[in-house]
Parts: C-alpha cells; structure tokens; sequence
C-alpha cells in the first residue's frame, strides 16, 4: 500500500527555525511526499541562529484570536517538552531552566498571563529573593529554552535522514515554484514582504552579547528589554527592539547600554569574556500569519501556498504550534487521494 502524499511534490521556502519544523512535521503528515527546502541562508546564516529560544511569550504574540494564540503557545510547550523528555538535551539543545523577571516601577509587567497556564512551576518571588536581588516586584518560574545552534542541526539531520532536500536558492517570486511543485508552505520569514508584498512585515532589530559566563545558572529579566539567559555553550545578554530598523550593524551605544543593564541587575556579568556580539531582525507582524491561498500571479499561473511566516522575536518558542496548524492547512488543500 502506497505510503500517505506519495508523489506530492511540497517546497518549503526559508530554513529558519519555523520553515525547518514545518518541513519535518509535514514529513510525519505525509511520508511519501517529497519535500524540499528552498533558501538562500542556512544554519549559522539564519536569524534564527542569533536566537536565544526562551519559552516566554510576549503579550504582544498574536495570532487572529486568543483562543488560536493560546492553542499555538500549548501545541508548542507540549511538542518541546516531548522533544526533551524522549531525546534529551545534548541531541536537540532543548534544556530546563529556571529564573527570575524583575521590577522595581511596574507591578504587573512581572506576570504572564499567556505563560502561567503552561508551566509546571510559576510563582511570585519570596520576600527573600526580592531581597538578596534588590528588587520590589518579582516572579519565579521554570520554563524551557531551545538553542538553535544545537536545534537546526537536529532537525536538518532529521529532514535529510527522511528523505529530506535542501535547495539553496534565492526566489524573486514564489511563482518560479509554479509546476516544480504541488503546494508551497511559505516560511520566508522577513522575506515574505517581498515575495507576498505584505508590507505589514516590519523588521524588529535585535542585538545581543554572547558571553562565556558559566557560573550564571538562572535566567534574568528586568522590565521589557533587559534579560540574561544561559545557553549550552554561552549567555545570551540583551536587549533591544528598535522597530522598523534596518541596521545589520553591531551599535556601539547599544553595546554599553546593555552591558551596563545587564552588570547593575547581576553584578558578576562584568568578569564575563564576550564571545561575540550580534545583530538580526525579528520579522515582526501584527499577527502571525498561518493561512492557506491560492496564488494567482499576473501571467494567468496559479499555486497552492499555505503561509507561516510574522512570528517577530517568537519564532523557535512557536514554531512547532504554528507549523503544526499550517501542516492543517496543507492537508486541506491536497486532493483527498494524496493523503490516503
């Protein structure tokens, strides 16, 4: 009996994080497809590379209503727990971890009213531990964190191990794909302003330090752009958001601004080495986009594209969710016989 989408040709465009786990789990869906992935950066190239992959959603993460914001954040939580309860964190780079979000000015910025339905343990700080950190306002919790330089090499090696193609290739157009394939998922990321022209598509810069500082073992934020995450390999010191800005260049005032946040909330990050300091763009949208279209361009061709793309700083925490729901939408949109 012939396997479920054999002879269904998908392409999946962008190997970021969310285009690499929409690749794999259409793979589950459909074993006997055969599924490509189309990029011009790979790896190390990828914003999602940058990433430092914490699971703590911003309220500012949407999709088209709560009810699927929240159904995506569970689907993701769930899909991530199991990666590291079945293959462990030196193969997938998922890990626990354990911290704190501060504040002195803002009571309620402390509490996530999208994250404490997920984890196992989130709780107000202790009178205690608002006192040995100096702070008024606090929470505790233990969530998970995913690094990417460990991630994208698992699921690349799971993808390829399955049959699996990697193209690289820049698209001007997603009609270039037209006859090469039966039905494209988009996960172009900031890209997608171009080859969808969605001008709502706005570049969230983001720059960080990487840091060798091995005896930080909790997490650290203080307000909105402050944070300290240990990684396997190295910390992650942040932040900053500058909205609608294309400079890929580190900025030295950045530079001082965050290193000296990051030293007053811990003090013991000024005898970290700096390892490297780095610069991408979050592809911020409104709402995250996961629909199903029918492509019609100008010279009469038609395709089938399922999108996924606009997830801004909330790419590797919700990847899984939103993959899974655009692999949905994928399946809807083949004919009935392909998914026998």
């Amino acid at each position: 009996m012939a396997q479920a989408g054999s002879g269904v040709r998908v392409a999946v465009v962008g190997a970021g994080v969310v285009g690499l786990t929409t690749a794999t789990l259409i793979q589950e869906a459909l074993p006997g497809a055969s599924v490509t992935v189309i990029a011009d950066k790979f790896g190390q190239e990828t914003t999602s590379d940058g990433a430092a992959g914490i699971f703590r959603p911003g309220l500012q993460f949407r999709g088209d209503d709560e009810k699927l914001t929240r159904k995506w954040l569970a689907d993701s939580y769930a899909y991530y727990k199991k990666l590291l309860e079945v293959k462990g964190t030196a193969e997938t780079g998922v890990k626990k971890l354990s911290g704190y979000h501060f504040s002195n000015d803002y009571p309620n910025i402390v509490w996530n009213a999208l994250l404490k339905p997920l984890l196992e343990e989130y709780r107000p700080c202790t009178e205690e531990e608002l006192r040995e950190h100096g702070f008024k306002y606090g929470t505790f919790s233990t969530t998970l964190l995913t690094e990417c330089r460990s991630y994208l090499p698992y699921l690349t090696r799971a993808f390829t191990e399955r049959g699996g193609k990697l193209l690289r290739r820049h698209l001007d157009s997603l009609e270039e794909l037209v006859g090469h394939f039966d039905i494209v998922c988009n996960c172009s990321g900031f890209g997608a302003r171009e080859l969808c022209s969605d001008i709502t598509v706005t570049p969230i810069r983001g720059q960080i330090f990487k840091v060798k500082a091995p005896w930080i073992k909790n997490f650290y934020y203080v307000d909105y752009d402050m944070y300290i995450l240990p990684g396997l390999e190295a910390v992650t010191l942040g932040g900053t958001r500058n909205f609608d800005s294309y400079n890929a260049k580190v900025d030295k005032h950045d530079s001082t601004a965050i290193w000296e946040r990051c030293v007053q909330a811990v003090p013991s990050i000024k005898d970290a080495k700096v390892l490297r300091e780095w610069v991408g763009w979050r592809p911020y949208r409104p709402s995250v986009r996961v629909e199903k279209e029918n492509m019609s361009f100008p010279s009469g061709n038609t395709l089938k594209v399922v999108h996924n793309y606009g997830h801004g700083g909330y790419g590797v925490m919700t990847a899984p969710g939103t993959s899974m729901h655009a692999v949905k939408l994928m399946l809807e949109m083949l004919p009935r016989q392909s998914k026998l």
